[in-house]
């Protein structure tokens, strides 16, 4: 099983934090292409660890979005692929448009230049970044939203 971090972070929730009034989007940040060599089927086990932090937000009652799972269909739908030119000005830019909308980040371990730069986007809004998933706040009944 994936571990997502190691405990509490600096910038993460004080425990014992009320849960917001309503469910946080939350986007989870962390390597997809980083470290990969552009091998597709490292790229595809990155996407897979991202994945593998859904449920667990979801089931804290709240709303996971992962960049790439918005990204990649912009960029398949214009002809192109991560390896191409085009995919810095649509994955960079997606994260950041979707940021506007998230309430905090879930960054997960591993080297990521986008990663980061989706961490110092929050942060210069004041949001939180967690770094587990268990330092996020947990609403109420999780599963009835």
């Amino acid at each position: 099983m994936f571990v997502y971090g190691t405990g509490m972070s600096a910038d993460a929730a004080t425990p014992g934090t009320p849960a917001p009034p309503r469910p946080m989007m939350v986007l989870i940040a962390g390597p997809y292409r980083s470290g990969t060599g552009d091998d597709p089927a490292l790229m595809a086990a990155n996407l897979e660890r991202l994945e593998e932090a859904a449920w667990p937000v979801f089931a804290a009652g709240h709303v996971p979005v992962i960049g790439e799972r918005v990204a990649l269909p912009v960029l398949r739908s214009a002809g192109s692929t991560v390896f191409d030119p085009l995919a810095e000005q649509v994955l960079y830019p997606t994260a950041e448009r979707l940021l506007q909308h998230c309430d905090a980040v879930l960054r997960l371990p591993g080297a990521s230049r986008g990663a980061d730069q989706d961490v110092a986007i929050v942060r210069e809004r004041g949001l939180p970044v967690y770094h587990h998933v268990d330092e996020l706040p947990v609403r109420g009944s999780t599963m009835a939203g």
